[in-house]
């Protein structure tokens, strides 16, 4: 076997380690994992790959890592942007979910792409856990400034979120109004 053969898995396996232990509250040590990707961009790839994982929480911390790294280098993680339009996107995990409606308006998408990525924006809209519903209406407002025949549903989702016991949906309400008023 030659060495290139045994390096991909090797090197997952030591992001892996780093994303591994604690509870869902944790990070682990997704601090060094995402040095070892920034010092070495085809990590990401196996980074991606671990979006696999059977372990739940390597995916979530993967997915994690994935999109803060859309925001600093899109181009990186563009090859790999369909993680966030398959399956995990109706994970049962709303860390999951979380992670996917915070990174779809990062990227571009082709046109079939972009009506999967409404889609699961518009069905996160009303998942049950606060911080996903959030998070996609702020998804879904990026998104309709070049869709505008979406913001009649922004819109509509702003006011329930403002009349809403949630303060977390109040504020990021106020939040999106505020950048949409600045637009």
């Amino acid at each position: 076997m030659m060495e290139s053969d045994v390096m991909p898995s090797s090197r997952r396996t030591e992001i892996r380690e780093l994303l591994t232990g604690g509870d869902r509250r944790s990070i682990a040590q997704s601090r060094t994992a995402r040095a070892l990707v920034e010092n070495d961009p085809k990590r990401v790839a196996d980074l991606a790959a671990l979006t696999e994982d059977d372990e739940w929480l390597i995916v979530q911390r993967s997915l994690d890592l994935l999109e803060k790294l859309a925001h600093e280098h899109p181009d990186w993680i563009e090859p790999h942007r369909t993680i966030f339009i398959g399956p995990l996107a109706a994970s049962d995990k709303w860390e999951v979910r979380l992670q996917v409606v915070r990174a779809l308006p990062l990227f571009r998408w082709s046109s079939s792409q972009q009506k999967r990525v409404e889609q699961v924006l518009l069905e996160n809209v009303t998942f049950p856990q606060t911080f996903v519903r959030a998070w996609a209406l702020d998804g879904l407002a990026s998104w309709a400034r070049t869709r505008p025949r979406l913001m009649p549903t922004v819109q509509r989702y702003l006011r329930e979120f403002e009349r809403s016991s949630s303060k977390a949906l109040q504020a990021r309400a106020r939040a999106i109004r505020t950048r949409l008023a600045e637009e």
